[in-house]
């Protein structure tokens, strides 16, 4: 049985900063998992590419991986241009979901064993009846979002965050899910808020915190991704509430001095 599967996108990133942009293998399944896997978990990103992506599965920086749960489509991958400021603050994304429309049918699949599987409630998965279906048969689950899309998703997903096991996110998006569900209901949140220290609430209260290293920024695409998959991966080994969120933040310090995994860049 795989440990972990992460139901989430995998694309091709363009990461467009003041002066320069990358072009990236990204997708939070694939940071999410990759974390968790470098932090011994086994994890399994469930996820839906096209042909273009195919190749790059073989990189040798994804051989942690159980690659399983990736269906491959008769579509281009799906494709983000990612816009932040001169402080790594992501201000837009622009989508072409392509192969990841057909994500929502992928992860209701069966044949996906997990003993935890993370949800990414990102466009354009439906979380709705991948929850309810967790929900139903009692599988344990956690959550996360991206300001971009996270209003709607919050709401989409409200009637089911009260059994998940972690729900993850950043300053903004708190306000949003406790606006939605009261805090006191949720069983563990955390919360980052960039330079500043980040949080884990259990039941509304605060149960751990941990300050944010400083590091020289080279690329921060997939650092939060990081931090949620490094922190999985210390709660499934059992690892104290303190212990896990110092891992995930040294982690996610660790992968913004970090290029990425770089792809060639396609036309439109």
């Amino acid at each position: 049985m795989t440990t972990l599967g992460v139901i989430g996108n995998i694309s091709r990133d363009t990461a467009e900063h003041p002066g320069h942009q990358r072009h990236l293998l990204g997708g939070a399944a694939l940071y999410i998992a990759l974390a968790a896997a470098r932090a011994g978990v086994t994890a399994a990103p469930i996820s839906v590419i096209g042909h273009d992506l195919a190749e790059t599965l073989r990189d040798p920086q994804l051989s942690l991986l159980d690659l399983t749960g990736i269906a491959i489509a008769e579509q281009p991958s799906c494709r983000f241009h990612l816009r932040y400021d001169r402080h790594g603050t992501l201000l837009a994304v622009d989508a072409a979901y392509g192969a990841a429309q057909q994500l929502t049918a992928h992860a209701l699949q069966p044949r996906h064993a997990c003993e935890h599987v993370h949800v990414c409630c990102r466009r354009p998965l439906d979380p709705g009846p991948v929850l309810t279906a967790f929900v139903e048969r009692r599988q344990p689950f956690s959550v996360d979002f991206i300001t971009a899309s996270a209003a709607d998703m919050i709401e989409a997903s409200a009637p089911f965050l009260r059994h998940a096991r972690v729900i993850f996110t950043d300053i903004n998006e708190y306000a949003l899910l406790t606006a939605a569900v009261p805090a006191e209901d949720l069983p563990a949140v955390t919360v980052t808020d960039g330079p500043r220290p980040a949080v884990l609430y259990r039941y509304g209260e605060v149960a751990a915190l941990t300050p944010i290293q400083q590091a020289e920024t080279v690329e921060v695409t997939g650092a939060g991704d990081t931090f949620t998959g490094t922190f999985l991966a210390a709660t499934l080994h059992g690892d104290p509430d303190t212990i896990a969120l110092r891992r995930a933040t040294q982690a996610a310090t660790t992968r913004v001095t970090t290029k990425g995994i770089t792809l060639h860049p396609q036309p439109p």
